[in-house]
């Protein structure tokens, strides 16, 4: 990307950190539009049901959900073109979340 486009970075660096969190919270490519009906706070501010956080990258409040419904989330995503599912078969190892032992961490989306 460019060097001086610091909204295009931002946006990417935020969808990837959303795709961590939604991993972490359970919302799948399968149930995410299940999990807008969450009382979850965090998986609500998440997927855009409360908070503004996507207009703050320029983007619509719902756009984490627009991105999960097409590829999933960070673990969907390693295992169908890196993981178990694809043919390279390569082992998450230390690229699993934190919670599970590894080093992948996202901050909250507030």
């Amino acid at each position: 990307m460019r060097q001086d486009d610091v909204q295009w970075f931002t946006i990417v660096k935020w969808v990837h950190f959303a795709l961590l969190n939604a991993e972490e919270l359970g919302v799948t490519q399968a149930n995410v539009e299940q999990m807008t009906a969450s009382n979850n706070p965090s998986i609500r501010r998440l997927l855009g049901v409360e908070g503004e956080f996507g207009k703050g990258l320029g983007l619509e409040t719902d756009f984490v959900t627009k991105v999960l419904k097409a590829v999933g989330n960070y673990g969907e995503i390693f295992d169908r073109n890196l993981g178990s599912g694809s043919r390279l078969r390569i082992d998450r190892a230390l690229n699993k979340l934190w919670n599970q032992g590894e080093l992948q961490y996202a901050p909250p989306i507030r």
